[in-house]
């Protein structure tokens, strides 16, 4: 592995880690099954399991790559999700995000390109109002200009296993399963006293997790495991997409005909490339997608979305730096926010307007 190290580089900019083939194969190995045993791996990569074991643990102990597991839901069998758009004033969005990132029931949270600065997925428990955690707790964070907030009625995909496929070259993966809906009765005080511990080592052994919850390791084996196998938690292995080789995630809204929501949805599943599969209360198709190069992201666009029969348009954001996934935070988003207040403390102030168009002090406007 040649590693630069998460240190800043001379413009306060983080290096990423270069990884090799065999860490690359062993990352994505860990998405696919970020439970597995170093034997297993090893299996599948094609080396010694010594040598699996010492790269992997590497990659786990020095913060590149993080496994947790976690719930498919703050709120199971009454949770909605909200897709939230986030405008901040010049300069503040990394203190937004990492004010945001202390909520607990924020699924998903990036800083991406385009109109607005910050993407959040966030549960809210239907039994209360949605005033509350939709409007006034982030609308009122200081920074924030305006926010736009839409429903996620149905979920199609959300996909773990992509980097593996991708880096073995398959273009089309395999069965699709709808997202599991977690009902209120699936998870108990002790099932969730389990998620908190094995949130933040995924890969613990039931042994060590037994001993902090006060079960024998028989017991927590056997409720992680139904847990896992109805879908109610999910296994999350965090790496940085740079570091594989791999373009930054890319969001997309995509414009579709009523009639063809449920056939496109269903086609745009079925590439390993696409992670996430939404309906919006908007009627849109919410997107997220990853390709191993521009051309790549460029073929996919003109050749393959702009094809599919119901898609009338898209708009696209890229996500700049992803800072939860899964209600798990990534584990180098903090240097990288660290290294980018520190170049907007340097930065003189200027009254060039975010709209570009020579206003001293203009605020965006709200779309």
């Amino acid at each position: 592995m040649n590693r630069s190290g998460d240190s800043a580089d001379g413009e306060g900019q983080v290096a990423f880690p270069v990884f090799d083939d065999l860490d690359r194969r062993i990352i994505a190995f860990l998405r696919a099954d970020g439970r597995a045993s170093w034997t297993e791996i090893a299996s599948k990569v094609g080396t010694s399991v010594a040598t699996v074991s010492r790269r992997g643990q590497r990659l786990l102990n020095d913060g590149t790559v993080r496994v947790a597991v976690a719930p498919v839901t703050a709120y199971p069998g009454h949770g909605s999700m909200f897709f939230v758009r986030i405008a901040c004033r010049s300069g503040a969005a990394a203190q937004v995000a990492e004010q945001l990132s202390t909520r607990p029931n924020i699924r998903f949270l990036a800083l991406v390109s385009g109109p607005y600065d910050i993407a959040a997925e966030i549960s809210v428990d239907s039994r209360s109002s949605l005033v509350q955690p939709l409007i006034t707790e982030i609308e009122e964070t200081d920074g924030i200009e305006w926010t736009q907030t839409n429903l996620i009625l149905h979920e199609y995909k959300v996909a773990q296993d992509w980097t593996w496929q991708l880096l073995v070259g398959d273009s089309i993966g395999g069965t699709v399963t709808e997202p599991h809906a977690c009902d209120a009765g699936h998870m108990d005080d002790v099932d969730h006293s389990i998620v908190e511990v094995m949130r933040a080592r995924g890969r613990a052994p039931f042994s060590m997790v037994a001993e902090q919850v006060g079960l024998d390791e028989t017991t927590v084996a056997r409720r992680f495991e139904a847990m896992l196998s109805r879908g109610c938690i999910h296994v999350v292995t965090l790496a940085p997409a740079a570091a594989l080789g791999f373009t930054p995630e890319v969001l997309l809204e995509i414009n579709v005909s009523p009639r063809r929501l449920h056939a496109v949805s269903d086609q745009l599943s079925s590439f390993v490339g696409v992670r996430f599969v939404a309906a919006t209360l908007s009627g849109s198709l919410l997107c997220e997608m990853i390709q191993p190069t521009n051309a790549a992201l460029f073929s996919f666009l003109t050749e393959t979305l702009a094809t599919i029969d119901g898609v009338r348009s898209w708009d696209a954001s890229m996500e700049l730096l992803t800072i939860r996934r899964g209600f798990v935070e990534t584990p180098w988003w903090r240097n990288e926010i660290s290294c980018l207040a520190a170049r907007s403390a340097d930065r003189p102030a200027h009254t060039w307007s975010r709209d570009g168009d020579g206003a001293s002090g203009s605020a965006r406007r709200r779309p």
